[in-house]
């Protein structure tokens, strides 16, 4: 029996960080159809970014972190607006 996407996700879903990104490639690469390439100043952007990250130069703030950051923010505003 071969396993389900959900099941290969989940798996997937185990594997450190650089191994996930490198199975996304292969997977990404694999396709028929590739998805619209990226301008190459974003491009740029984007491996300017990354390389911050690995050098340790810019801390990336967890989704829930700036989710309820933004909600306060909203939130203040609410009360400053009634």
């Amino acid at each position: 029996m071969s396993p389900t996407v959900s099941e290969l996700f989940d798996a997937a879903l185990s594997l450190p960080e650089p191994e996930r990104a490198e199975l996304a490639e292969l997977l990404a690469a694999s396709l028929t159809s590739q998805p619209g390439s990226l301008h190459p100043a974003w491009a740029a952007e984007l491996r300017s970014r990354a390389a911050e990250i690995d050098s340790g130069k810019v801390r990336p703030i967890p989704w829930e972190e700036v989710r309820r950051q933004a909600q306060a923010q909203l939130d203040a505003g609410e009360s400053t607006n009634g």
